[in-house]
């Protein structure tokens, strides 16, 4: 990541971002931290910074909290996963053990913004609904592709929240995220498909298919085939067979999820 690339462009939606942070310059900034720690603590420092500039309002707190709480929960479960001597297979470790340091730093850096304003980490019972979640690899990367899609539609869900308050800093860095659990879902689908033999299950979702049920359905169902007003099957595209054209369809855009259907899926896993 190119902080002094970020700090630019911060300066670009606001011009006052240089005063918030009390430095007087870019370079100021950055000469605060050796080569050595801009490469190891330097996404701490910026979340700190971003925390103390950005991270004010009682709407913001709410959204960095909510996805905190996303991070916090997916942090575990991977630290979990990837300790347990057995579970993961061998052909698989590298993908879970870059996923698990993935969402470690998504924590970290959602920590540092929020300061001492941040939400206390939940206990987490992983087991209570899914028995062989560490037992079982299978059920391990069934609850890796179910996490990762919640939280790409919940990430979608409060993005619009930030664009209203004009929050542009932290919108830039909600999508940073989401965009990265996209990829983290469709490698864990595809993943599944692989040890299930199952060739239906594709990196992406299909119609509102798969489980738990209310990770794809929800009050915005991931069937749905209308965006902005226009209903996608009216198109001619060719001769494409409706079924196919419906399932193409739904697959071209993930809808959201509500905070509520989200506490519901987090539901599941909470002690």
């Amino acid at each position: 990541m190119n902080f002094l690339n970020i700090l630019e462009n911060l300066e670009k939606v606001d011009g006052d971002f240089i005063d918030r942070i009390k430095h007087t310059s870019r370079r100021h900034f950055m000469n605060r931290i050796s080569t050595r720690m801009a490469t190891v603590a330097a996404p701490a420092i910026f979340a700190s910074v971003l925390g103390k500039a950005y991270a004010q309002t009682t709407a913001g707190l709410d959204v960095l909290n909510y996805a905190l709480f996303l991070e916090y929960l997916e942090d575990e479960f991977y630290k979990m996963g990837n300790a347990t001597s057995g579970l993961v297979m061998d052909p698989y470790k590298t993908v879970f053990a870059q996923i698990g340091k993935h969402e470690t730093q998504h924590v970290v850096l959602l920590e540092g913004a929020l300061g001492d304003k941040k939400i206390a980490k939940p206990e987490f019972n992983f087991t209570k609904n899914f028995p062989t979640a560490f037992t079982s690899f299978d059920t391990f990367v069934f609850l890796s592709h179910a996490f990762e899609d919640t939280g790409v539609r919940a990430y979608k869900g409060r993005a619009g929240d930030l664009l209203q308050m004009a929050d542009l800093p932290f919108l830039k860095v909600a999508l940073q995220i989401h965009s990265v659990e996209a990829r983290h879902a469709s490698i864990s689908r595809r993943i599944l498909a692989k040890i299930r033999n199952n060739p239906a299950i594709k990196g992406w979702i299909t119609n509102d298919e798969g489980s738990p049920e209310p990770v794809y359905k929800g009050s915005t169902s991931e069937a749905t085939v209308v965006q902005l007003g226009l209903n996608l099957l009216d198109f001619d595209m060719a001769g494409i067979p409706k079924d196919a054209l419906f399932k193409a369809a739904s697959e071209a855009f993930d809808e959201v999820l509500t905070v509520p259907e989200v506490t519901q899926i987090a539901g599941l896993f909470t002690k």
